[in-house]
């Protein structure tokens, strides 16, 4: 097996969009190597806790609605290419995502972690959900397989999230600034959504027992 690692925030439309591509390339080779693991970097770590209303979120981050229009142009159209739907005008908040972020990785733990980071995108991306919230958060947990009732009861407490936390740090510490950040091998880092013909690349090199060292 070859490591995978995945840095990414379940609100980072580039991060849907390059799992999109990463998954088309793996449906084509699904003997594939890879053990995916997904890891937590928040692109708001200051956001309060209860999120904040997206309008105004994104009018400071680009500098108004015009900026953030501009901003949005190309993830838009890049989600078309990658067969994605995006629902933008349905999402009202931008959360806080450490909790959704704790929920990736219970579900890591259960084997459930790539259908709950599909479910997180979607709930997002398409729903226009607010996966901060807690009871959101349980029912993404319960459609992918995992007990609602106990990721409820652990998303009251402090459980491992000093360790999301210790995590993020680790990531910039890393030299991660954006994301998604992909490590192939715990050597090769990836930063950004690739394309399809990206990952079918080195699936290939990986099947002719290439070390991906060029």
């Amino acid at each position: 097996m070859v490591k995978l690692d995945i840095m990414s925030d379940p609100i980072c439309p580039w991060c849907y969009i390059g799992k999109a591509n990463l998954d088309r390339a793996l449906e084509q080779h699904p003997d594939h190597p890879f053990l995916i693991t997904w890891h937590p970097f928040q692109l708001n770590p200051d956001m309060p806790k209860s999120g904040m209303d997206r309008r105004a979120y994104l009018e400071a981050k680009f500098g108004g609605k015009e900026g953030a229009v501009k901003a949005y142009a190309p993830v838009v159209e890049h989600a078309a290419n990658a067969g994605l739907e995006m629902n933008l005008d349905a999402i009202k908040t931008t959360p806080n995502t450490l909790n959704a972020h704790r929920l990736i990785h219970w579900a890591g733990i259960e084997g459930h972690q790539n259908s709950v980071v599909d479910a997180l995108f979607r709930a997002y991306f398409v729903e226009g959900r607010d996966i901060g919230d807690v009871d959101v958060l349980a029912d993404i947990a319960d459609t992918a397989g995992m007990d609602a009732s106990i990721v409820l009861r652990l998303l009251a407490t402090d459980e491992d999230l000093k360790d999301i936390v210790d995590r993020d740090a680790a990531a910039r510490g890393m030299g991660v600034t954006s994301v998604p950040t992909f490590i192939v091998a715990s050597q090769h880092a990836v930063p950004g959504a690739q394309p399809t013909e990206l990952w079918l690349k080195v699936l290939d090199d990986l099947a002719q027992g290439a070390t991906l060292d060029a």
